[in-house]
């Protein structure tokens, strides 16, 4: 058996990258998991991976910055599955910019998606969690929400606010049974990423350089991060609660 069979899970933003490797490992490990993206091909590529090796899953298109999207993929769940035990809020963008060149459109944008969608992804499943006696709550957050980036000001604001929230949730809802807890991730290997690699003029030398600030010498593959955010939702983890856990091959260890 696995460490989270006979679970619930709702993961965001699984139709790629982390949200994907989440999904396949938590099925993996005998989930039933509610598959939730935005891009319908994408999610819908995500069950096929998991129905193909034989387990459940099932998908909901939502948007996690919309109210009504995060409340049908909540019933979801437990219309589907009967009950809900972990929520990994997952799904996120990401738009260059520093401080004066970020439009308020663009930091809209950023907090309705990486801000106001887990709150609402918290602020929906809980409630569902309490009833069921108790859950586990996975906000992915980023090292840039411990430490600066120049070229992605408003990123590490909401990274930073989810945080924040993840150790009031946590405060709020642990008398309840439900443990709250945070991810921060390096650089990964996800579509998102490629993309930041993409845009210079030379992608290969740009992920060299990337890599080279690394205790490891590369960034993490989306099955690394995936790996905790199983840890955290199983009950291996029953102690653990507010916890910002860092997951970055050693980069944030290193002063210059």
């Amino acid at each position: 058996m696995g460490q989270l069979e006979g679970k619930v899970a709702i993961i965001t933003g699984a139709g790629s990258g982390i949200g994907r490797a989440s999904a396949v490992l938590f099925a993996e490990q005998g989930a039933r998991v509610v598959i939730v993206d935005c891009n319908s091909a994408a999610g819908s590529e995500t069950v096929a991976l998991i129905t193909a090796a034989g387990q459940e899953s099932v998908f909901c298109e939502a948007d996690v910055s919309k109210t009504a999207d995060v409340e049908r993929m909540v019933k979801v769940a437990v219309s589907r599955f009967g009950r809900l035990d972990v929520l990994l809020n997952n799904a996120a963008v990401q738009i260059l910019g520093g401080l004066t060149e970020t439009s308020e459109e663009d930091w809209d944008r950023l907090h309705s998606v990486n801000l106001k969608g887990v709150f609402l992804g918290c602020k929906h499943a809980i409630p569902e969690m309490v009833k069921g006696g108790g859950g586990s709550v996975i906000n992915m957050s980023s090292i840039l929400g411990l430490v600066g980036d120049p070229d992605l000001a408003a990123y590490c604001a909401m990274k930073g606010g989810v945080i924040a929230l993840t150790k009031a949730t946590a405060l709020c809802y642990g008398p309840d049974g439900v443990r709250v807890n945070c991810i921060c991730p390096g650089d990964v290997d996800t579509p998102m990423v490629q993309d930041y690699f993409n845009k210079e003029s030379d992608p290969a030398r740009a992920r060299a350089e990337i890599s080279s600030h690394y205790a490891l010498r590369r960034i993490a593959t989306p099955r690394e991060i995936a790996q905790t955010a199983a840890f955290l939702a199983s009950d291996a983890s029953s102690f653990t609660t507010g916890g910002v856990h860092v997951v970055d091959g050693g980069v944030t260890s290193m002063c210059y």
